[in-house]
């Protein structure tokens, strides 16, 4: 039987929770995490760049663009309490995860979503945040992006996180192309946050 990806919509694996603690520059917490999804056993270097040095606003309505069992969106909330958080994935584990997360961490408002790409999506953002799934193949990838100009307010941004020197040209290069321009905020540990603005679209 061929394996299940962590952007597969179903797992087979058994699902056995457990949690583990995130440490991060300004916030620290507990989540579950099981098999079947992504960096099931700790925070991932290239997601805890995102958070660490994405730019977020208080009131902001933001995206956690395959959010898995939950690690952006939850830090989100946690760094700016008053900004309106939604979160999806295509692996309904994942989601699972998040929504044990969100009651784990009492939160209430935060929105989750499970479905591909941008399907159950009906709104438009201040910003995205995304840690793509490389391994799923460079199509998907583009089309994270090229699908995610269409959820972003006039003025909103992308924040996408990549390994420098095994990706990261080819998608801030497609960054550019679909956005008109594209600008790294943040270096480290061999992982770049890459950042375009959206010009058009609704406030």
């Amino acid at each position: 039987m061929k394996a299940k990806h962590y952007y597969s919509e179903q797992q087979d694996s058994e699902f056995k929770p457990k949690k583990i603690h995130i440490r991060l520059n300004k916030v620290s917490f507990d989540l579950y995490s099981a098999a079947g999804v992504f960096s099931k056993n700790k925070i991932d270097k290239g997601t805890e760049v995102l958070i660490n040095n994405c730019i977020v606003k208080d009131k902001w309505k933001v995206l956690d663009f395959g959010c898995g069992y939950g690690v952006v969106g939850i830090a989100i909330k946690k760094l700016y309490p008053e900004a309106r958080v939604v979160m999806t994935d295509i692996n309904k584990r994942a989601i699972n995860l998040a929504k044990m997360n969100i009651k784990l961490n009492k939160i209430e408002d935060i929105e989750i979503k499970q479905g591909n790409l941008y399907e159950k999506i009906d709104d438009k953002f201040d910003t995205i945040l995304v840690n793509p799934p490389q391994t799923a193949g460079k199509y998907i990838c583009f089309e994270i992006i090229k699908q995610g100009k269409k959820y972003l307010k006039r003025g909103g941004f992308i924040q996408l996180v990549a390994r420098s020197r095994k990706g990261g040209k080819q998608l801030s290069g497609f960054m550019e192309k679909i956005f008109g321009n594209v600008k790294a905020i943040a270096k480290k540990s061999g992982y770049s946050v890459y950042m375009s603005k959206n010009g058009k679209g609704e406030k």
